[in-house]
């Protein structure tokens, strides 16, 4: 079967609410057929034909409907969610506390994981929209301009966790992540250390990454020290990684803020592993307090977030929202809590 372009040029339609498929079909020059089979059979179309229809719906801002028989404006009794992975407990406990939640009002939770890519995160949404979702809820707020756009356009309630933004798209469940980093670092001055470093996951796409980042710059400055950074993979051995690489770059220091617990747990192995002693030779913290930082030896420093009410309260605003209510708070600021434990060291007292 042959692929039908049109020779003539087609018209630039206005972006927005209501776009059909008609519409694409001629900003695309191709028949309405073809654009449908492009979106429900990708592979009987010609890759020039299927770039000019997905060109066609960017510029149009077109959501296919794949809930057979349903209007335009119908919603699902779904919810979707987007997160970077899940095989954190930080990011598994907000959806256990989401689903609950929804699940309580007979709504079901779609999951997608975006692995910090701003694109991955557009097509999940896309997908969602496609199902008519009654919600969604997106984990921090480096997102791509077209995902902005399709959900300004959607008019449903939108919810973005695990950060405070200052721009956000609707509501807001989090923490501050530049606070909470900055706090680790007092802590840890408060301890006797004064050369520490951070050892921190990439910051493209990922904007608590960066807050924490930004948070132990600040702190560091405050107190007259010089920022040491090490970008690191995640997991424990991208945490022993980075270890070896801050030792050889800078011995000197005598502590280590990681912006996970996994990346903590990587380096007191990894020093373990080099007789060097955690905490009095070297203190090591964490962020994040999964099950690992209460079971590993020493115990990891770190710093608590009520991870489970993250997605409580982001499925109580949707609900409030979707019952066509509006909620008496907009942005909820659960907070942190550095947990003092036994990869650092206290400050002796003088007598």
């Amino acid at each position: 079967m042959t692929d039908e372009v049109s020779d003539t040029k087609p018209r630039r339609r206005r972006a927005g609410k209501g776009v059909r498929i008609e519409q694409v079909a001629q900003e695309a020059g191709v028949s309405i057929t073809t654009v449908s089979r492009a979106l429900n059979y990708p592979d009987s179309v010609s890759e020039r034909t299927r770039a000019l229809i997905w060109a066609a719906i960017e510029s149009t801002g077109y959501v296919p409907n794949r809930l057979a028989g349903s209007l335009a404006t119908s919603r699902s009794q779904t919810v979707g969610l987007v997160i970077p992975h899940i095989s954190s407990s930080i990011f598994a406990d907000s959806v256990k506390g989401l689903a609950d939640k929804l699940a309580a009002a007979n709504y079901e939770l779609l999951l997608g994981l975006s692995g910090y890519s701003a694109q991955r995160e557009l097509e999940h949404v896309r997908a969602f929209l496609s199902q008519r979702v009654a919600g969604l809820v997106l984990t921090g707020f480096s997102r791509a301009p077209e995902t902005r756009r399709l959900l300004s356009d959607a008019g449903i309630p939108v919810v973005e966790t695990s950060d405070l933004g200052a721009n956000p798209l609707d509501m807001v469940v989090g923490f501050s992540n530049r606070d909470a980093a900055r706090a680790m670092v007092k802590h840890l001055e408060s301890c006797g250390y004064s050369r520490i470093a951070l050892i921190s996951l990439p910051t493209l796409d990922n904007d608590r990454e960066l807050a924490r980042r930004e948070g132990y710059i600040a702190q560091i400055n405050a107190s007259g020290g010089t920022p040491v950074i090490v970008e690191a993979a995640n997991g424990v051995a991208g945490g022993a990684a980075a270890f070896q690489t801050l030792r050889s770059q800078a011995p000197e220091v005598d502590a280590i803020f990681c912006t996970n617990d996994t990346l903590a747990a990587g380096c007191v192995l990894e020093a373990q592993r080099q007789g060097i002693q955690v905490p009095s030779e070297l203190g090591i913290a964490g962020f994040g307090d999964v099950e690992l930082a209460q079971e590993f030896v020493p115990t990891l420093t770190t710093i608590r977030v009520r991870r489970h009410e993250i997605g409580s309260c982001s499925g109580s605003l949707l609900l409030e929202r979707m019952s066509g209510n509006t909620p008496a708070e907009t942005t909820i600021d659960l907070g942190f809590q550095v947990l003092p434990r036994g990869s650092t060291r206290r400050r002796r007292e003088t007598v």
